[in-house]
């Protein structure tokens, strides 16, 4: 193996970890709700940065955010979309702890 330093950090960190031997596609779900949760605060302070909560100018400014913010739209989407993806890799997230048995000692 090389001896340098950052290689040396990367793979303790990462390759040299112990996984479990019945490790599958099923253990993604716990990652996925953290990228999940940073799609979810990020898009939502670019989304509060245009968004005015006083009711005579709310719908304004989500039309404005729509049609003349650069990406206002898309941004809107991911956030809207990505709550409700965060809920699936929730239960399934929690599904997995379930049928394993994840919880018992």
């Amino acid at each position: 193996r090389k001896t340098n330093q950052a290689v040396e950090i990367v793979n303790s960190s990462l390759n040299d970890l112990p996984s479990p031997s019945n490790i599958s596609a099923w253990w993604n779900f716990g990652s996925l709700l953290g990228l999940c949760l940073l799609m979810q605060i990020s898009t939502g302070l670019f989304l509060a940065m245009h968004y005015s909560a006083d009711a005579t100018l709310a719908f304004n400014s989500i039309a404005h955010l729509c049609r003349e913010v650069q990406f206002g739209w898309l941004l809107r989407n991911l956030h809207a979309d990505g709550a409700s993806m965060f809920f699936i890799c929730l239960y399934l997230h929690v599904g997995r702890g379930l049928y394993d048995g994840s919880y018992m000692n």
